[in-house]
This record gives structure tokens, sequence and C-alpha cells, in this order.
């Protein structure tokens, strides 16, 4: 198979030491490693973008859950797109643009079977680590799978300029909703929310409780309610849900860097009474959605029905810096990497 010149070494970022509360960049340590040549069936890849995202927090903690935590002196993983440099795998040759698992380093070996090509002239390469990657499929799978959303439903979506949730909202208006509200802590991102993602009202949690924002944007209730803050959005939402209400839960990064427990929605008896349904979900139960998914949304691009933001970050030595960006909210839409 063909090959071309590569480094010996590249840089890669280790967790060095398991956040206690918020990380700080000295709980991470950028060190040179060996690039390693690939064997038979894999492929050497130079990455391009990389991705930050809220669900990293919880692999920093050594805790079980749905995927093993980081190990402590080794590189950290993560979605990553870029260029094949060198292969011996059948069906991979240099120049194919890959996207794969290995992020957070500037080369990775991979198997290819763990890899998959994607278009550069379709979608600019950093759209497969948002809008037509598992940050879209996450919005797209969550509101209509798991949410049950039907035409003619109030939508209630947080942290709706982040990257999920601003795709959410849109889909949700594009799938018939009758109302779309969201909430964003910036009145920067609240004008984004209305004036280019074609949210019908939105509010910057900061300016007063939750509960009293929403319902005064929805003052009808609400039907579906997607969750990525949880804390007093999701208590509000449990208040404002109409009866056979559905919360989708995908994310509560307002309580990823508590130290002490959180305290649970103080009203979660509503949801009996009102026969609410409070569903967790996570993207990799939705594979089966990517065929209709990445149809759906390349129409929308291409119309100009749907617009996608993303927040870059020029420089791989920002990589801790842009995730912990991203948990303080600096981003607007999807968060990267520009290596």
């Amino acid at each position: 198979m063909a090959e071309q010149s590569v480094p010996t070494t590249g840089r890669e970022w280790h967790l060095a030491a398991r956040p206690q509360g918020w990380p700080t960049p000295a709980d991470f340590a950028l060190v040179e490693a060996p690039v390693r040549q690939p064997g038979a069936g894999q492929i050497l890849v130079r990455n391009a973008y990389l991705s930050v995202d809220p669900y990293m927090r919880g692999r920093m903690n050594d805790v079980k859950s749905y995927v093993p935590p980081f190990a402590l002196g080794e590189a950290m993983d993560g979605g990553a797109v870029g260029y094949v440099v060198a292969s011996q795998a059948e069906g991979f040759e240099v120049g194919d643009a890959v996207l794969h698992g290995l992020g957070w380093r500037e080369y990775a070996t991979l198997d290819a079977a763990r890899a998959v090509k994607v278009d550069p002239q379709l979608a600019p390469l950093s759209a497969y680590l948002g809008v037509l990657g598992m940050t879209g499929l996450t919005a797209y799978a969550g509101l209509l799978a798991v949410g049950s959303l039907q035409e003619g439903d109030t939508v209630f979506v947080s942290g709706a300029a982040g990257a999920v949730g601003s795709l959410v909202g849109q889909i949700a208006r594009l799938k018939g909703a009758k109302r779309v509200i969201g909430s964003a802590g910036s009145a920067a991102k609240v004008a984004k929310l209305v004036d280019e993602y074609g949210f019908d009202a939105a509010f910057n949690y900061k300016d007063g409780a939750v509960r009293d924002l929403l319902a005064e944007a929805a003052p009808d209730g609400i039907d579906v309610y997607f969750d990525n803050v949880g804390g007093d959005h999701l208590e509000a939402a449990i208040g404002a849900l109409n009866l056979r209400g559905r919360a989708v839960l995908c994310g509560a990064i307002a309580q990823y860097n508590d130290t002490t427990p959180p305290a649970g929605p103080r009203n979660l008896a509503l949801a009996i009474g009102k026969r609410l349904r409070l569903e967790g979900m996570l993207v990799g139960d939705h594979y089966g959605l990517q065929p209709q998914f990445l149809a759906d949304m390349a129409g929308w691009l291409g119309s100009g029905d749907l617009r996608s933001a993303e927040t870059v970050v020029e420089g791989f030595e920002h990589s801790v810096d842009a995730f912990i960006g991203m948990l303080r909210g600096d981003n607007t839409g999807k968060m990267v990497v520009k290596l």
C-alpha cells in the first residue's frame, strides 16, 4: 500500500490528574509520543480537527459509566477527522478523509474497521464532527425517536445555542412544531436563536428564575423538553409539561463539575398525574437512523433550511482551553479544534 513520509513523533494530550470540580490545565499534560506505523489492516491518520464534548468530563472521573473512564498518564480519545498518510488496509488510500475515535492526538494509528471514509467535497471536514456526525444524530434521534415529536407540539430546548440544542430547535421547526423555545446563557446567544435559527422565543436563563422565564415564553405549556442542562431547567420543564409530555434527558452540563450531589427535581411527583415520560438517551442506540438522518440533514443544509454553527479553536496546543471553554458555554454551536 502507498505511504508518505510522516514524523516519527507527534503530540498527544494525556489526563494527568482526575479533576476535582472544574477541570484546570494542570489536570492535563501535552506529551511527545512515538508515531506507530500501521500494521496489517490498519491506517495512520494525520488529524485535521478534533472534537471536545460534554461527555468527556464524565470520563475524567474514575467511576463506572456507559464508557470506560480515561486512564491517567495515557492519551485521551474522542471524535476526530483527518487524512490517511499511510495505509495497510484494503479500501483506504493515502489522502482519504476519515472519521474516527482517536482524537486528542496529532497522529492516530488504528484498525481501518474503526474508521469511516467521509467526503470533504460534500461538506467541510469539521461538519462530520458536528451537524453530520454524532452531534447531529443525537439531536435528530433524541427529538424524533425518543421525544416522539408530533406536528403541532410546543418544544423547549435547554442549552439551545450549543452543538446539539441549536440543531434540535431547527429540526423541531422543520418537522412541524407549533412553537420552539430555547434557553441560553447570553443576550447574544438568545438573539442568534431567534434571528438565525428560527426559534419562536428564547430567554437568557441568567435573567431570572427559569420556571418564570419559561412560563412567559410558553403560556400554554410545552409538549416536549430536550434537556441538555439538568438542574433548575429540568425542574421548570416538569412544571410546564402538558399531559403526556415527554422529556428527552440528553445531558446535564449544569452539574458535571459539581462536587456535591445535585438536588433532584423537587416536583418530580407531577410526572404521575401528568403521565409524563422522562427518558434518557445515548446516541449509540440509534445508529439505525443514520441513513434517514443523513438524507434529511444533507437536504436541509443544501436548501439552506438548516444552519450549522461552529466555534473553531486554532492550534492543537489549545485543545484543553477549548474543552474547558466548552464546559463554560463559550461556544456557539459545535466546538472543534483545528490542528
